[in-house]
């Protein structure tokens, strides 16, 4: 337990030092405001299990606690804890890149679950870097904008072959806004069953990051530093 804590104590340490890098004049108060927004926002991320994936549950919690995946983090824990080589580092600017270009359609409202292998220590299981990243994206429409509208406007840019090709994620869109029927229930909870098992049906967690643009271009400004291209 006391190895635990001192653990946390390190990464809330080192959250705020990262704020202090790439989040302006008032890290402290920008990182506990954005815990404060979402209250199941996780500030530990649990390690790879022994089976090479993110447990689904936190560990040494029960089986119904809260605590479990999908983990709610930043895009700065993202880097932090995914950037390890170069095959990673282009897949998170790709990432990154898809993020830019949702938002300059005027989708900023959601958030995006992030799955795949890219999430596995795949590297170890299978001796080769992960492809490419598993994102489906739950989206508000821009206010004002049918869907039908959002379509015309991005043409081609939100096909599931081009998405692949330009960003190396495997992406997948899902709007929000109507209500929770039984449609809805369906569709949340296919992409919940598809995310958090293995093909194998391995139960295993995956992570939720905020669709918002608020820190993606201090996020890409840390990509660079630790070693992504320009």
């Amino acid at each position: 337990m006391a190895i635990v804590i001192r653990r946390l104590i390190c990464l809330v340490i080192s959250r705020a030092l990262a704020c202090l890098l790439f989040c302006g004049t008032e890290p402290i108060a920008i990182l506990f405001n954005h815990i404060g927004r979402h209250s199941m926002l996780s500030v530990y991320l649990p390690d790879w299990n022994s089976q090479g994936i993110l447990p689904p549950i936190l560990p040494g919690k029960g089986g119904t606690s809260p605590q479990r995946s999908p983990y709610q983090i930043d895009l700065f824990m993202l880097l932090d804890r995914f950037a390890s080589s170069q095959e990673r580092k282009h897949i998170l600017e790709g990432f990154l890149n898809f993020r830019h270009m949702l938002h300059t359609l005027g989708i900023t409202g959601g958030f995006q679950w992030l799955d795949g292998s890219f999430l596995e220590n795949i590297e170890l299981l299978t001796n080769r870097p992960p492809n490419d990243m598993d994102v489906v994206t739950f989206y508000e429409l821009p206010t004002g904008i049918r869907q039908a509208d959002l379509l015309k406007k991005a043409d081609d840019k939100l096909e599931h072959d081009n998405l692949k090709e330009r960003y190396s994620i495997d992406a997948y869109l899902c709007e929000l806004g109507h209500p929770f029927d039984a449609g809805q229930a369906r569709r949340l909870t296919y992409w919940y069953s598809m995310w958090s098992h293995r093909r194998d049906g391995l139960w295993k967690g995956f992570v939720q990051v905020d669709l918002a643009p608020t820190h993606d271009g201090k996020a890409r400004e840390m990509l660079l530093t630790l070693g992504g291209r320009p």
